[in-house]
């Protein structure tokens, strides 16, 4: 009887661990630098299921890191980037559709997380991410005076994004300012200076953003990126081989911080065995 009770202990714990690796799966981006391991969040269902249903279909593979930056980060999942001419200016392309924006507070840019590459507040204040873009934090470590500066940074943009929501809800104000951008770019820019007034008088910030002091603490230690904090979504986090992205990220790269060395990537959803190794 004991061995039958501890057997189905087992079986529960086994089945817990298998629910909850369906629940945050792993995928290996692999390089010629090596491979990248990385947790996609349960969080954030819309982005993990989106990124194993493309890395199952081989949509990933064969295509590069087009965008690199030292101290920031490292981008991919353009499929145009596949048979990109030496040159060739990348981060357009993608699916049709784009994924609903999946803000979890208890996530930030610290070093190492996995985010959702997407189009500006102007053209797309619900911050829709891409369908396919994607993006590494590598970051760098921050001081208490940048820190600082970087709150400052932040709060401007949300202030920003108040604006552009206003103008996303008046559809004669949006039309208005859409056929002013491309045929009266002075008229334009007077224009959306008038509009910014008018969204800080009705969705004043009463209360400016500050950064946590967990958060601080690590990006003071381990580094990141926090001025993205509450603008993309975070969806997953590499557990295994940061190195990789360190390497990539310092690539040579032309003006469009593209690398001038190709890096190509391939990736797998590994299976719960495959976790361990």
């Amino acid at each position: 009887m004991k061995k039958i009770v501890l057997l189905l202990i087992g079986l529960v714990f086994a089945g817990s661990l298998f629910a909850q690796s369906k629940k945050e799966p792993v995928v290996l981006i692999n390089t010629k630098y090596g491979d990248i391991k990385i947790k996609l969040f349960k969080e954030t269902p819309k982005h993990r299921d989106n990124f194993v249903k493309l890395a199952k279909e081989g949509y990933f593979d064969g295509s590069l890191f087009h965008r690199v930056i030292k101290n920031f980060m490292i981008q991919g999942g353009d499929p145009d980037s596949k048979n990109a001419k030496p040159g060739q200016m990348l981060g357009d392309g993608g699916p049709t559709y784009t994924i609903p924006f999946e803000y979890v507070p208890k996530y930030f840019h610290k070093k190492g997380v996995l985010g959702a590459a997407r189009e500006g507040d102007d053209v797309n204040p619900e911050r829709a991410s891409s369908g396919s873009q994607f993006y590494i934090v590598v970051g760098k470590v921050f001081v208490d005076s940048t820190l600082v500066k970087t709150e400052k940074r932040i709060n401007t943009t949300f202030q920003k994004n108040l604006m552009y929501n206003y103008i996303a809800q008046n559809k004669a104000i949006k039309e208005r300012l859409a056929a002013l951008k491309t045929s009266d770019t002075t008229t334009y820019a007077i224009e959306m200076k008038k509009m910014a007034k008018v969204a800080d008088s009705l969705y004043k910030l009463k209360t400016p953003y500050k950064i946590p002091e967990n958060e601080r603490a690590i990006y003071k230690t381990i580094g990141g990126t926090p001025h993205l904090d509450g603008s993309y979504t975070i969806f997953g986090e590499v557990i295994e081989g940061i190195e990789v992205a360190e390497k990539i990220s310092v690539e040579a790269t032309d003006k469009n911080d593209r690398p001038l060395e190709n890096i190509i990537m391939k990736v797998t959803v590994l299976t719960k065995k495959e976790h361990k190794k």
